[in-house]
């Protein structure tokens, strides 16, 4: 498959598309692509498929439940209400690469991304590959993010941000600080409390739901009562964006844990951190579950992105044959999910077919949305 992947990729061919990211989005919309005949590939700047599950920490699980993490064409093979965890869902990317033959190029990270005339140009370290048509699916977690307070700190304090923790035992004795207060650090901070002592610094409330309700899973009741479909445009879907929801856990769990509760932290000075009531905490260990930001540095296209942000509409851009798929609140909450990220991927696919055989650039009105992170692929 790899000479076949290079046969397909040389520059003298102009392809009808080039994915960029080869985790679960370009996956989805790769299968679609495949069904309609065109000429594509996924470049996917990791030496494996999954590898950003697998570099997630130890004990992570999914909070979708195996019966909706599937992608187009392959269900999960999990039985029903099990939750996953990282390294299955890894296995299954690669399994589904396989199954459907998709033409995946690994260590492939795309460097330059432009436009010349009727076509797109595609620079990775080793070629440059013409295209078409482009969809940008690098995903939610691309740049970790640590605030500046963390520059205040001295070296003898151990900082470790989530996207580089695995487990307890890797972290030095003794306390551990976890700032954040989404899902990562409410899970972090759960697992450490159980040999340690914890404390968790959360800047803004969030709401928190329970993983089953009634004898029935969360995402049972979201799909159901039709919450999942709820777009970004919509009132609901506008104010559900601006927030995460802790899912599977809450305070009063955490509290029985032992894990005791700060404000937001302001400050860090030598090895004591100050939170936004004046209180202080002396630290030896700091995991900071703050999140990703986007890097678009690499697209040089006039309007696709403006101040770090993507402008598009459901993933369409106003640049004509020029797409993104996986970002958060693309369309509703469930676009950069596992096993929703399909319903995107079949409207995109949609655009590029109609672009494809009529020449002409998909129609659609311009939003202005934040695509949340980082990584190899979403």
């Amino acid at each position: 498959m790899q000479e076949q992947m290079y046969q397909d990729t040389s520059p003298d061919r102009l392809l009808d598309a080039v994915v960029i990211g080869g985790g679960q989005a370009g996956l989805a919309i790769a299968w679609h692509l495949k069904r309609q005949g065109l000429r594509f590939v996924v470049l996917e700047a990791g030496s494996e498929l999954g590898h950003t599950w697998r570099d997630r920490w130890d004990s992570l699980k999914l909070f979708t439940p195996a019966q909706y993490d599937g992608l187009p064409g392959m269900p999960f093979p999990a039985p029903a209400d099990a939750y996953p965890t990282k390294d299955p869902v890894a296995d299954y990317l690669q399994t589904y690469v396989t199954a459907f033959d998709l033409p995946v190029r690994l260590n492939a990270r795309v460097t330059s991304l432009t436009r010349t005339d009727d076509r797109f140009e595609v620079r990775t370290a080793d070629e440059t590959i013409q295209a078409r048509q482009v969809v940008v699916a690098t995903g939610p977690f691309q740049v970790p993010f640590v605030p500046p307070a963390a520059q205040g700190l001295e070296p003898s304090v151990t900082q470790v941000h989530s996207a580089s923790y695995r487990n307890p035992e890797a972290l030095p004795g003794g306390p551990v600080l976890v700032v954040g207060g989404g899902n990562s650090g409410f899970q972090i901070a759960e697992e450490l409390a159980a040999t340690r002592q914890v404390d968790l610094s959360v800047g803004e409330r969030a709401p928190m739901l329970p993983q089953r309700l009634a004898g029935r899973d969360l995402f049972w009741w979201l799909t159901r009562l039709g919450l999942l479909r709820v777009t970004v445009d919509s009132r609901l879907g506008r104010r559900a964006s601006r927030r995460e929801f802790i899912i599977g856990t809450n305070k009063r769990r955490l509290r029985k844990a032992g894990v005791r509760f700060r404000p937001r932290l302001v400050e860090g000075d030598g090895r004591t951190v100050r939170f936004a009531d004046g209180s202080t905490l002396d630290v030896g260990v700091v995991v900071w579950a703050t999140g990703y930001r986007s890097d678009y540095t690499w697209i040089h296209i006039p309007a696709a992105v403006e101040h770090g942000q993507v402008v598009h509409r459901r993933g369409v851009t106003k640049i004509a044959g020029l797409y993104f798929l996986g970002l958060s609140w693309q369309h509703t909450r469930g676009s950069a999910l596992l096993g929703f990220v399909n319903q995107d991927a079949a409207y995109l696919a949609d655009q590029i077919a109609a672009h494809h055989h009529a020449g002409a650039p998909a129609k659609a009105g311009v939003t202005r949305l934040e695509g949340r992170g980082a990584g190899s692929g979403s």
